[in-house]
């Protein structure tokens, strides 16, 4: 295999290599042909016409070795001052989660030593120094005196419903998030698990329920609903089945045809009021029910895993900070069909069109 300079040999092996161009040096002045130094160095005969144009060149010196291409190019005490740069968190370096990815580091050695890395020229870096992709551990924020520690088929049948009506199959899930975020492995040092500092203070929860909405021939699209609740006097503390029902004609209004609804076995999903609006619209909405405990075969689950992503380690100032993050992903995710088309794979299902 043909090397660049020094690149994939250990410092023995490029003496080695130097001392056999050197001898190869020794046959130029002697007059002796390419084919025939081949032969005696045991080499190919390419090899020693790149070096004999570098002796015309450059004379010996051309041959000598330049050393490891892969030296590294931040001193010691430099290494030293990014190391501490990177303990003190992404936070400090303006970010608003607390994840340490190769993208922001690369930057990190930008900004303080205007110095260029790859992405991988980062990884090498790390674990050289002993670094590693690790699984924080959280701890509360000290705020005033009172911080905190934080610790299938109905299917099937339903598509073919939803085929004979030319109706959207939509498939819909609730989630939510306290001021607590999820945890997303970070980099930190082999040994030490990093520590993901949170708010101690505050409460709250931003309640979301989604719906992917699926037609052959048609784009796929996603439509919400978000809910705060701040923890106060008579404030809902989620969706009730009012807000359900709104969902549902929002979705019927934004999709313009009948509508095949997929969701699960909820408390809220069978109550008195949801049963009568559903006997009240069955010439627009049909709902099918998922098995108990299947939250694999609902693509909604996998939008939320993609906006979960975003809140990895965030360490909010408030509950609106959440929201607003939680908006901003659902919004990406709007303009992205593909990415739903790919949470309906991602479930093992399929949205066939009508034979």
């Amino acid at each position: 295999m043909r090397y660049a300079q020094g690149g994939g040999l250990t410092d023995a092996e490029r003496t080695a290599r130097e001392r056999l161009r050197l001898q190869a040096v020794e046959r130029f002045e002697a007059g002796q042909k390419n084919a025939e130094i081949a032969a005696a160095l045991r080499i190919d005969v390419r090899s020693v016409e790149r070096w004999r144009r570098a002796w015309r060149e450059q004379g010996e010196a051309g041959l000598l070795s330049k050393g490891s291409p892969g030296r590294p190019r931040l001193s010691e005490a430099q290494i030293a001052k990014q190391e501490r740069e990177l303990e003190r968190g992404p936070l400090a370096h303006g970010w608003v989660d607390q994840r340490w990815t190769l993208a922001r580091i690369k930057t990190v050695i930008g900004r303080l030593f205007h110095v260029s890395y790859t992405v991988e020229g980062t990884w090498r870096l790390l674990k050289r120094h002993g670094w590693s992709w690790q699984q924080p551990t959280r701890r509360a924020i000290e705020r005033d005196d009172d911080a905190v520690e934080v610790e299938e088929g109905d299917l099937a049948a339903g598509k073919s419903t939803a085929a004979e009506r030319g109706a959207w199959i939509v498939f819909e899930d609730e989630a939510g998030q306290s001021m607590t975020p999820p945890r997303a492995r970070t980099w930190g040092r082999i040994g030490q698990t990093p520590v993901v500092r949170v708010r101690g203070r505050g409460s709250g929860r931003v309640s979301i329920a989604g719906m992917a909405c699926y037609k052959p021939g048609r784009r796929s699209r996603l439509i919400y609903g978000i809910c705060e609740y701040r923890g106060r006097k008579d404030e809902p503390k989620g969706f009730g089945w009012r807000d359900f029902r709104d969902l549902i004609v929002r979705a019927r209004i934004q999709l313009g045809g009948p509508i095949v609804l997929v969701w699960d076995n909820v408390r809220l999903h069978l109550t008195a009021g949801i049963r009568e609006f559903i006997d009240a619209n069955a010439e627009w909405l049909t709902v099918l029910q998922l098995p108990t405990y299947a939250p694999d075969l609902n693509p909604q689950e996998g939008i939320w895993a993609l906006v979960k992503r975003d809140l990895g380690n965030l360490a909010a100032a408030d509950l609106g900070q959440i929201t607003s993050t939680v908006k901003r992903r659902l919004k990406q995710i709007q303009y992205r069909p593909d990415v739903v088309d790919g949470c309906l794979v991602g479930a093992g299902l399929s949205i066939d069109p009508a034979p």
